[in-house]
């Protein structure tokens, strides 16, 4: 016993020692290194466990597949490049079986418009007509604004739903221009339903990486584009871009800055016909398969946190950026209903409240019907149009929401 009392007052004097001499104590130490070499939970699978409890609530039965579909290979659109002289590219994609999607629903459009001017007389009280007709006569009520809106310039080829062959890569023209842009198809709806008409001063706000910035200019009738975007980085990619697609001339139209977007209307305020506002978001197909970047990780959870404020004050800006009268479109990559119709909401209280701005928000109903062949479309938003990741359309997340700054 007296043994065991010497062993525990020399190891007691050898702390003391150590705290005169300012050693750091060890328990200190120990928690450290085990802190180093705990397991990491990947972002990845923080980011899945997040959509199961959020979006399971949100889409009820759709989200198992929804899930598969963020899980798997994302399908790609060819967005073709009207600078470059490859007029023989559309016939090679069709003889893939590859089919220009807006032409499609453009087709479909009309062919509406003629069915319901050739019924017209024959509408009478109604008997006889079936439920498809009258729903054909529905459409054709929205389908002239439609066909207004949809830029017969912009053609971006797809694989038929359930074809999951891919896209060669993108060749040069004789004068370097490459032939088409891969993207996400459904990330040229928001830009269709801009509705850019000629001369249009357009503002996009966050605009890089730049395919919709290359799908704005695609239309022709831009007489100024500002592409901006907070990240140099990311602005550097979208110089690249324009610099690969789009000749001088046209590039000349065109002003790149890297400005935080929240602070854009006090550069230009009330400027711009049409506003692009496609924000930062969770990014969900990224988010559930990449660990490079993810905004899971548990060193960005305060910023995903923000997420939301971030949305609404650009697009705050944007809305004042705009000219009155002028027509907007909010866009997010995301399912999550806090980033999509929360933000819209949220921004036309604001505008009122803050800035005694109305905004209306604008039907976009018929899009789903014109591109149900492509994509698959919730039908649950109250505000605004969301396509859905699906294993034979995978294609999405893609909401966008179009506005009018009255």
């Amino acid at each position: 016993m007296a043994a065991l009392g010497g062993r525990a007052a020399a190891a007691l004097l050898r702390r003391a020692a150590a705290a005169i001499l300012g050693a750091g104590p060890r328990r200190h130490r120990h928690k450290e290194k085990w802190a180093t070499t705990a397991p990491r939970i990947p972002s990845t699978r923080l980011a899945l466990h997040h959509f199961d409890t959020s979006y399971s609530l949100h889409l009820g039965a759709l989200w198992p597949s929804v899930r598969a579909g963020l899980l798997c290979e994302q399908k790609y659109g060819a967005l073709l490049n009207n600078f470059a002289a490859a007029d023989h590219v559309p016939q090679q994609l069709e003889l893939l079986n590859a089919t220009d999607f807006i032409c499609e629903a453009h087709q479909k459009a009309q062919q509406w418009q003629r069915g319901a001017e050739a019924r017209g007389c024959q509408e009478g009280s109604g008997e006889g007509r079936t439920v498809m007709q009258a729903e054909m006569m529905a459409q054709a009520e929205v389908s002239p604004p439609l066909c207004a809106s949809i830029s017969s310039k912009i053609k971006c080829y797809t694989f038929p739903r359930g074809d999951i062959t891919r896209f060669r890569p993108a060749r040069p023209d004789s004068l370097g221009l490459l032939d088409y842009y891969l993207m996400d198809a459904a990330s040229l709806l928001p830009v269709l339903a801009l509705n850019v008409q000629p001369g249009d001063f357009v503002l996009d706000l966050c605009a890089a990486p730049g395919g919709k910035t290359l799908a704005l200019l695609q239309t022709g009738f831009c007489g100024y584009l500002a592409a901006n975007d907070i990240s140099i980085s990311r602005t550097k990619r979208l110089h690249d871009i324009l610099h690969s697609y789009v000749p001088k001339e046209v590039r000349d139209i065109v002003s790149v800055t890297s400005c935080d977007g929240r602070d854009w209307d006090q550069v230009k305020g009330g400027t711009f016909h049409k506003v692009l506002v496609d924000v930062p978001c969770t990014t969900d197909r990224h988010s559930a398969m990449e660990e490079h970047n993810n905004i899971f990780h548990k060193r960005r959870t305060k910023e995903r946190q923000m997420l939301p404020m971030l949305q609404l004050e650009l697009l705050m800006a944007g809305i004042l950026a705009a000219k009155p009268g002028a027509e907007l479109v909010y866009s997010t990559c995301s399912l999550s209903p806090l980033q999509n119709e929360c933000v819209v909401e949220r921004a036309l209280d604001v505008a009122e409240a803050q800035f005694n701005i109305r905004i209306h928000v604008e039907d976009l109903s018929h899009f789903r019907t014109l591109f149900q062949d492509t994509f698959s479309f919730f039908t649950g938003c109250r505000l605004g149009e969301l396509v859905l990741p699906h294993l034979t359309a995978n294609f999405g997340p893609m909401y966008f929401c179009k506005l009018r700054r009255m």
